[in-house]
């Protein structure tokens, strides 16, 4: 029975090889091995003679059309797997990312990004700075010689502002890095978790940068671009020329074509992303007003054992790690003399927190603006601020949070976590000496690091407070107003009501009656009779505050003769 997913010939053999082998049919060793995906094949399926058809190919393309074919079909079902994944990662798929793979190529191939980079190698006497573009650090990384350290270098520091994949494909094939950790490069959301991961060779940490932006520009997260599949002609004809070399379809092959129908998942995708950014384009302008903006750029750094370090934030600026920069640039930095790979690691993490105390620092200036319009006037327009205060305030506190336990992880169980790496028969061992990838100095400065984060955080708690205190403190004015205008209109009903249930009987027509019929009697008998039962009436409802005001008018005399008794002595 033929695989799902294949093309078997006339005799009913399989076409298409196994997928454990890589989907490029040319191992990276091989003379022919392609740096990108084979262009597309002539046609060759119009009316020609063989002979023609041969020659045709031949001059087209050196490779043999079965090996063409063959990487056709890997592509079209490497791309059947991948068009599902555009931002996360699609359910059930093989964890991480293998850059060497044609499969990675087709779904990271969107990803392009004109990105700065900048390759930073220094020690304690010497220093060299070098900024690049993608094209020249590509080829840089292809050259064994030119990309080789100095003898002087102690420490490379690879700082790439942008994310593309030409480059980070560059960079992970070179150092080797982690298919896991490329994959929370690649696939993690914006607001993910900060982590920090051990491998054998590297340390990896995703850390949640906030950073102020430009109050007037929208105060929503930096997204790094989406990846797209291959355009729709490519893959139409990768299908159309895959289809001309099987014979009819079996049920299997039928089901296997009617599953590769990419572009309505791609049009599927497309509409719910769509609709996902309508949302919260809505929701974004229902927000707008006094709002602190906020940019949370996710930074992702590699510590290796030989003193490199390599940074990849999404923000196609190198401002982010300007500061790092000039103190690398001075010779008599902390930084600069120790020459410590994990002290570069620390000082990136110190500048995300000194970062955080800039954007607590703005929101404590927004909490005493609404405070300073609470005690003025409530309103409910400073509630509807306080409100998106909060939110965000939470959304902070969230993300902030997990930095100050990874540089406890860091401070604390480096060591640990990096023994666990050892081969379970060498842990016996007495000769091989453990390290971990912190120094003694960096867990040392790693310590301000988390007294700086547990200061944020608890500010943080503290703003949130001090906003929940206003709302309420709104509220209760308000219901506080409201008892004061009913009190008043039940003064005003309680003092005339009596007037008017006398205004009322003696406004009736009737024919005969005794207090204005009788003799001498004229309108003074209304005030005769209204004016007892306004005596009674007043005193009996407002008792309870002719006794605040008397209670009152006693405390403001003690309080005066106690002033006068301290003036006199």
């Amino acid at each position: 029975m033929p695989r799902e997913n294949s093309f078997s010939d006339s005799d009913g053999r399989s076409l298409t090889p196994d997928l454990e082998d890589q989907a490029n049919p040319y191992p990276p060793t091989s003379p022919n091995y392609p740096s990108s995906p084979l262009p597309n094949p002539p046609n060759l399926y119009t009316p020609r003679t063989r002979e023609s058809v041969r020659s045709l190919a031949r001059s087209a393309n050196p490779h043999p059309p079965i090996d063409r074919f063959r990487h056709a079909v890997r592509k079209v079902i490497a791309l059947h797997r991948g068009a599902a994944v555009m931002t996360r990662r699609a359910a059930g798929a093989e964890p991480g990312i293998d850059p060497r793979s044609a499969a990675a190529d087709l779904q990271f191939e969107g990803v392009q990004q004109e990105c700065v980079i900048e390759v930073a190698d220094y020690s304690a006497v010497r220093t060299s700075f070098g900024r690049m573009t993608n094209r020249e650090f590509i080829e840089l990384m292809n050259d064994p010689t030119a990309s080789k350290r100095e003898p002087w270098v102690k420490v490379r520091w690879i700082n790439i502002a942008g994310l593309s994949w030409d480059v980070v494909k560059a960079v992970s094939i070179k150092y080797d890095l982690h298919p896991l950790a490329l994959e929370d490069v690649f696939h993690s959301h914006s607001r993910a978790r900060s982590k920090a991961d051990y491998y054998a060779r590297h340390l990896f940490l995703r850390v949640l940068c906030h950073e102020l932006g430009d109050q007037d520009q929208d105060p929503r997260p930096t997204l790094p671009p989406r990846p797209q599949p291959p355009t729709r002609a490519d893959s139409d004809d990768e299908k159309r020329s895959a289809r001309r070399r099987r014979n009819p379809p079996s049920s299997s092959a039928q089901h296997s074509a009617s599953s590769l129908n990419i572009p309505q998942m791609r049009a599927a995708a497309d509409t719910a992303t769509e609709q996902r950014r309508i949302q919260d384009a809505a929701l974004a302008a229902l927000k707008s007003g006094e709002r602190v903006n906020v940019n949370v750029v996710p930074m992702c750094i590699f510590l290796f054992r030989d003193g490199t370090v390599i940074s990849i934030h999404s923000t196609p600026s190198l401002r982010i790690t300007e500061p790092i920069t000039n103190r690398l640039r001075q010779f008599d930095t902390g930084l600069r003399t120790s020459a410590d790979a994990s002290l570069l690691v620390q000082s990136l993490l110190a500048l995300v927190a000194d970062n955080a105390l800039e954007v607590v620092n703005a929101y404590q200036e927004k909490i005493k603006k609404f405070e300073r319009s609470v005690m003025v006037r409530p309103s409910i327009e400073t509630v509807r601020n306080l409100h998106i205060l909060s939110a965000d305030l939470i959304l902070h506190r969230r993300t902030l949070a997990p930095i100050k336990t990874v540089v406890y992880g860091l401070r604390r169980y480096d060591l640990d976590r990096a023994a666990a790496f050892l081969d379970p028969s060498a842990k016996d061992d007495e000769s091989i000496k453990v390290a971990g990838f912190m120094s003694h100095a960096t867990q040392i400065y790693l310590a301000d690091v988390h007294d700086h984060m547990e200061y944020v955080l608890s500010q943080l708690d503290v703003i949130a407070g001090i906003g929940q205190n206003l709302g309420d403190y709104t509220f209760n004015m308000t219901s506080y107003e409201m008892n004061e205008v009913m009190r008043r209109l039940m003064l005003v009903t309680v003092i005339f009501l009596p007037l008017t249930l006398l205004t009322g009987y003696f406004g009736m027509n009737f024919t005969r009656m005794w207090t204005t019929t009788t003799p001498g009697h004229s309108d003074s008998i209304y005030w005769i009779i209204a004016l007892p039962i306004e005596a009674i009436i007043l005193p009996l409802f407002l008792g309870p505050d002719i006794k605040r005001l008397v209670h009152y008018m006693q405390k403001r005399i003690l309080t005066k003769r106690a002033v006068e008794s301290v003036s006199s002595a």
